[in-house]
């Protein structure tokens, strides 16, 4: 609760989590579910992101490509795009 609380989640989005094997690592003692201070502190700085310029220089200078451009995926092959929609 107390978690869910600190992240601004519902219990449940961490229990969803726990089921799917993501989030910060925990405890069952006696029943209840227990995160570590610790393995918090260690996801959250696992998690954090840096600015764009940040990313830039240590990838080694600016990038060519927009980052929305950058974050699509690749088309699969053989794909030639929409197929037209006969009347």
């Amino acid at each position: 609760m107390q978690l869910a609380r600190r992240w601004s989640l519902s219990p449940r989005t961490l229990e969803r989590w726990r089921w799917r094997e993501q989030g910060p690592a925990y405890l069952k003692v006696g029943g209840r579910v227990v995160y570590r201070l610790e393995d918090v502190e260690a996801y959250e700085r696992a998690a954090a992101r840096q600015p764009d310029a940040a990313r830039r220089e240590a990838r080694g200078g600016d990038a060519l490509l927009s980052p929305a451009r950058s974050m699509r995926r690749p088309l699969p092959p053989g794909w030639n795009g929409p197929r037209p929609v006969s009347a």
